[in-house]
């Protein structure tokens, strides 16, 4: 159970974008303060400052911890109050208690308010773990947003050489996600451009990207090459076209790879890290991700 038995004041606040709104009850049920506050550091503090300054202790409680909810939390930290997070399937459970069908901001902060008052068993607190999921969160999102742009630019270059070169696309577009490729394509980019190379030049080349791939890849390029005859109008655009899309795939593939080096750090550093590795068929990626999702598991 949360401990409450030294605060003075207990202030709800349901968070918004640009503002939120704020509900303080003393430990007797009075209320002492019912307020927009701006999602602003200033107005913060100083509202935050002024009801320690009255009542002494003063909890801060949300049902949103991070996102629009990172803020306020942050200072109120930073000002000596105390934080708890009221998680949102409890809050609203609670919600149906009072009196009311509307959902109004008001009411919502009202309702945090005065559950932390009588019912803290429902509080939770906010740990450092919860500053390491924040932190995932954010890195989490932005490696599935590169995920999408992988898979993007992916699906584009094998359009492109399935419209003008189907066997070579049979032979490229499953390994796009090796580097070797990638880097094949930057440098050449159509079916021209490789036969042009030649075949013992690019073994050459991609063979310290891809020692044991290196033979066997060509040979299977040059076969599909010698399966098409014909050149299909508009192939000459891919020398321009599938170079520039590798690049771009490849430096999607070096951040989500230096992404999840972070991502690994910051999971090792969070206490159930060992028991999502554990799952099979969790790695780094599929950790975070639970975690973030689950949240308080």
């Amino acid at each position: 159970m949360y401990d409450i038995d030294d605060v003075g004041v207990f202030l709800g606040l349901d968070v918004g974008k640009s503002a939120h709104h704020g509900h303080g009850l003393t430990s007797a049920g009075k209320r002492v303060f019912d307020k927009q506050l701006p999602n602003s550091e200033p107005k913060l503090r100083a509202v935050f400052d002024k009801l320690a300054a009255k009542f002494g202790t003063v909890l801060v409680i949300v049902d949103q911890p991070a996102s629009i909810g990172a803020l306020p939390l942050t200072v109120a930290r930073d000002a000596g109050c105390k934080v708890a997070y009221l998680p949102g399937l409890a809050m609203r459970r609670i919600a149906d208690l009072y009196p009311g069908e509307a959902k109004t901001d008001a009411k919502d902060a009202a309702v945090i308010a005065d559950a932390a008052r009588t019912m803290p068993h429902t509080l939770r607190s906010l740990e450092v773990t919860d500053e390491i999921t924040a932190e995932l969160t954010v890195l989490v999102g932005f490696d599935q947003d590169l995920a999408a742009e992988a898979t993007r630019t992916s699906n584009r270059i094998r359009g492109l050489l399935v419209q003008f070169h189907p066997s070579l696309e049979r032979v490229l577009g499953p390994r796009l996600d090796h580097p070797a490729v990638t880097w094949l394509l930057e440098r050449y980019g159509s079916p021209a451009a490789l036969r042009k190379a030649g075949r013992r030049r690019l073994v050459e080349v991609i063979r310290p990207r891809a020692p044991r791939m290196a033979q066997r890849l060509i040979d299977e390029v040059f076969d599909a090459l010698d399966e098409q005859t014909v050149v299909v109008p508009g192939t000459g655009t891919l020398d321009v076209v599938i170079p520039s899309l590798a690049r771009s795939l490849a430096a999607v593939h070096e951040q989500r790879r230096a992404l999840e080096a972070q991502i690994g750090q910051l999971l090792e550093a969070h206490p159930l890290s060992p028991v999502l590795t554990s799952i099979p068929g969790v790695a780094v990626r599929t950790a975070a991700t639970l975690l973030v999702t689950v949240g308080d598991g």
